[in-house]
């Protein structure tokens, strides 16, 4: 009987073993995974690293895990992050061990980090990578299309950290309505390097009027303290009605500065001495 009882015993105990091996294995977190979370990551200020983040929510849902799970992972990554640990705060060291390789991977080539991720978005929902960016025909007629689909999701995801970044405000007026928005590249998108392409700290969010005045070189921010510079060209028509209402208040006055990642200015300074049509 004693016997029987422990072969008993010793079978419930290989089997519960079995049972949390199983369950450790399908709690592990895949690459892919881990690709999606620091994409998203990339793309959040740290303050917005939390499970009700709308972002964090969509991710949670797209992996299968749970709000606190993927908010949690993404913490993990703020611990690998030296912008984060230079600013004095910390993320949640615990899980590095897993972050870190994929951290180490991509912190130097995030153009490929976001493309792998939106291929991941896609096989994840069962469409295609067009689909999920509302890529159409017409769109790629004489192009090449797997140029089309880069230049999408940068564009995409420099949009999405930059007004993030700006918490979704124009950094002049404070207009918050996002289809006037417009996440404007310091340094043009043609004259940046790939890392300039998707450098927060080379995007401003201006309401559209304020992004074309800033793109032609009529208005620029200074580096120095952040204010706004009225060019000459741009001062030939004060004394219009529209000048004085859509600009003869903003001269000299400080852009809204970001959550994170305030405007680099060495970018604002090439701006200032390369586009800006003069003072």
């Amino acid at each position: 009987m004693r016997s029987f009882l422990s072969r008993f015993i010793l079978f419930i105990t290989f089997a519960a073993l079995q049972q949390n091996s199983m369950a450790n294995k399908q709690n592990r977190w895949s690459r892919e995974e881990l690709i999606l979370t620091l994409s998203v990551y990339f793309q959040l200020p740290f303050g917005r690293l939390n499970r009700t983040t709308p972002e964090v929510k969509e991710l949670a849902k797209l992996i299968g895990r749970t709000n606190n799970s993927a908010a949690l992972r993404l913490v993990n990554f703020a611990a690998c992050d030296p912008y984060i640990i230079g600013s004095g705060r910390h993320g949640m060291a615990s899980g590095t061990g897993v972050c870190q390789p994929i951290w180490d991977e991509f912190v130097d080539d995030k153009e490929r980090l976001f493309n792998e991720a939106q291929k991941i978005k896609a096989a994840l929902l069962h469409k295609t990578i067009e689909e999920t960016l509302n890529i159409t025909e017409k769109d790629c007629e004489g192009k090449e299309k797997t140029v089309i689909i880069k230049q999408r999701v940068n564009q995409n995801v420099f949009r999405a950290m930059v007004l993030s970044n700006y918490e979704e405000k124009c950094a002049i007026t404070g207009i918050s309505i996002p289809e006037l928005l417009v996440a404007g590249h310091i340094i043009p998108w043609t004259d940046s390097t790939p890392q300039q392409k998707l450098d927060p700290e080379n995007g401003v969010c201006l309401s559209a009027l304020y992004d074309k005045a800033f793109d032609k070189g009529l208005i620029t921010i200074s580096p120095d303290n952040y204010s706004i510079i009225l060019s000459s060209a741009l001062l030939e028509y004060e004394g219009q009605e529209y000048f004085e209402k859509h600009f003869g208040n903003i001269g000299g006055k400080m852009i809204m500065m970001p959550i994170e990642h305030k405007p680099n200015r060495d970018y604002l300074a090439y701006h200032r001495d390369r586009i800006f049509k003069g003072k």
